[in-house]
């Protein structure tokens, strides 16, 4: 952990009552700028990338981070941190099996790490916080940061088997201190994977296959994205101010890099892949008008790819960094209704989402089929079982004694491994809470036993990587590692948390 986490109140922030953060624990940032009207946006698609190369097994692609200045707000330029200079990053789309390089070039000038979340990696590749990609120029004042880390300058090559079941994954920046502020500049893309299995179902595809990315952020006058990093230039001081430590969140809501946007649809079922890629906000999306017969969301995947069978949703709540992919059947609406997707955990601008306008009449041959995918429970009677408790700690790092987050009572240090499950091995974790907190694991996908001793939660089906827990609450996860010896992590993914402190290793070995 670097740096200290004091601070005051920075400009342009309000309390959390005050500004609709209650539903996360943290605060909410006021925009200077002035914001566009609602729905007045097209949606934007991020583009598929195209390999550099292809060999018989693998695809080898050129990604490249660096700033550049884009138009999110109309009429004023926003200055982003962007794969290659773009928010969202491309989105890179690959078949199970398929080995995909991703050739990382860091033309930023300060450190990144890349995390593929959800992917099933060697730990070489997996993105640990302090294996830094140094700028090709001037990195060594950033040599004490990589304690313990794999660094390179300038470039890395990440190399991903996906040996794993279709699902819908991403890509994010994952530096030690830095996460918050450099995923919310624009360093996170998604990574689709497809498999036979997903192909041979009569789900909607092509145009009506859609990916959501939505994230809240907020901007100054200017433009410029307002965030509360202790040290604006990412250079050394980690964390944020000590009003925002809870958690930071944006008065704009974005999907896919656009406020508030627009899309035309036809009468017909769309497949949305959700991503909450918010720092910290939580939502609780639901469609106005609701359809007749109610139940507008069906889900068919989560986190780690297809359910065994669809579940309808009025509603669906989804933490940072969750996925949910759902079916909206909007023949369910006459042509000409506007339908808003809203977020019932916000107020004022963060209640809206985006719009979809019922455009036309069009044929669909999908379907929803009874039957998706066989997922097999892990068997628990001889698990090993491991309490982790993540909660409010001091953090001592750097000579200082500050307030942060940490998991059984200690803050992260990348030198210390925290468990050590072998290979092939059921564990059974518990996960414990005093406030907030989506859970992460790296390397292998959980299933979720039970909460609060209680069954699981409606959005609890399938098989996860990240799970939405709230204060003073407990959940039992299923988890098997397999295939890769080394360190992962175990973490909180409210990024300012993340930031401050709340992660914790663990290495698999045999």
């Amino acid at each position: 952990m670097l740096g200290t986490l004091a601070g005051c109140t920075s400009p342009g922030s309000e309390s959390g009552a005050a500004a609709g953060g209650g539903e996360f624990g943290g605060r909410t940032l006021t925009s200077a700028a002035e914001l566009p009207e609602r729905f007045s946006t097209p949606l934007p698609i991020p583009p598929v990338k195209r390999p550099a190369r292809t060999t018989a097994d693998t695809d080898y692609y050129d990604i490249t981070a660096r700033e550049a200045r884009v138009e999110i707000l109309p009429g004023l330029r926003t200055a982003i941190m962007g794969y290659d200079g773009i928010f969202p990053g491309p989105t890179i789309a690959t078949r199970r099996g398929r080995r995909t390089v991703l050739r990382y070039r860091n033309q930023l000038d300060v450190p990144t790490v890349v995390h593929l979340h959800g992917g099933h990696t060697p730990p070489e590749s997996d993105g640990f916080p302090t294996d830094l990609v140094l700028p090709a120029t001037g990195g060594a004042r950033f040599a004490e940061q990589a304690v313990g880390g794999r660094t390179s300058t300038g470039t890395r090559d990440y190399t991903y088997p996906l040996d794993q079941r279709a699902a819908t994954l991403w890509y994010h920046d994952h530096r030690m201190g830095f996460t918050g502020p450099q995923v919310w500049r624009g360093l996170a893309g998604f990574l689709l994977v497809t498999d036979d299995e997903e192909a041979a179902l009569p789900l909607p595809r092509a145009e009506r296959d859609i990916p959501l990315m939505i994230a809240d952020r907020a901007f100054d006058a200017d433009g410029s994205l307002r965030y509360p990093s202790m040290d604006p230039r990412l250079i050394s001081m980690a964390g944020v101010d000590a009003d925002h430590m809870a958690g930071a969140a944006g008065d704009v809501v974005l999907v896919n890099g656009a406020p508030w946007p627009e899309l035309e649809v036809d009468a017909a079922r769309y497949r949305f892949r959700i991503l909450n890629a918010s720092n910290a906000r939580r939502y609780e999306l639901a469609l106005d008008p609701a359809p007749h017969g109610g139940g507008p969301f069906t889900q068919i995947g989560s986190d780690q790819g297809l359910l065994a069978a669809p579940l309808r949703h009025t509603t669906l709540p989804i933490a940072p960094a969750e996925r949910f992919d759902v079916v909206v059947d909007f023949s369910g609406w006459p042509v000409g209704t506007r339908v808003t997707l809203t977020n019932r955990a916000g107020g004022g601008g963060t209640g809206q989402i985006m719009r979809f306008v019922v455009a036309r009449r069009a044929t669909d041959d999908s379907r929803i089929p009874a039957r998706l995918s066989s997922i097999e429970p892990l068997p628990t009677a001889s698990a090993t079982r491991r309490p982790w408790m993540f909660r409010k700690g001091r953090v001592t790092s750097m000579g200082t004694d500050a307030a942060g987050w940490v998991i059984n009572g200690r803050e992260f240090d990348p030198r210390r491994v925290d468990a050590a499950p072998r290979l092939g091995e059921v564990e059974v974790w518990r996960l414990a809470t005093d406030a907030y907190h989506p859970v992460h694991i790296h390397l292998s996908p959980f299933q979720v036993l039970s909460r609060d001793g209680g069954p699981p939660g409606p959005a609890d089906h399938g098989w996860k990587d990240t799970i939405d827990l709230r204060p003073k609450q407990y959940a039992d996860v299923a988890v098997r590692f397999d295939d890769y010896a080394g360190r992962y992590l175990l973490h909180c993914h409210n990024l300012e948390h993340e930031d401050m402190a709340m992660m914790a290793t663990f290495r698999t070995g045999r």
